[in-house]
């Protein structure tokens, strides 16, 4: 369930942003060791994370969008 969207906050940076929405069946100590884990294979870092009165946990991840520039 992730949603890619792309985001340009200043000049230069660009930055990747992936939704992902954890059910409230799965434990914090869960959660985390899924979001370590896609950070050490991805590259992203947390961004936001917020939780529903019903406990769905919503959480967006980021990462840098490296271009290559070519030189002559």
């Amino acid at each position: 369930m992730s949603n890619h969207d792309r985001r340009t906050p200043r000049p230069g940076v660009e930055w990747e942003f992936d939704k992902i929405s954890f059910s409230r069946d799965f434990s914090r100590n869960v959660v985390t060791k899924l979001l370590v884990e896609r950070a050490e294979q991805g590259g992203w870092e947390l961004d936001r994370v917020r939780i529903s009165s019903d406990g769905i946990r919503r959480v967006i991840l980021r990462r840098k969008i490296i271009r290559a520039v070519r030189t002559a």
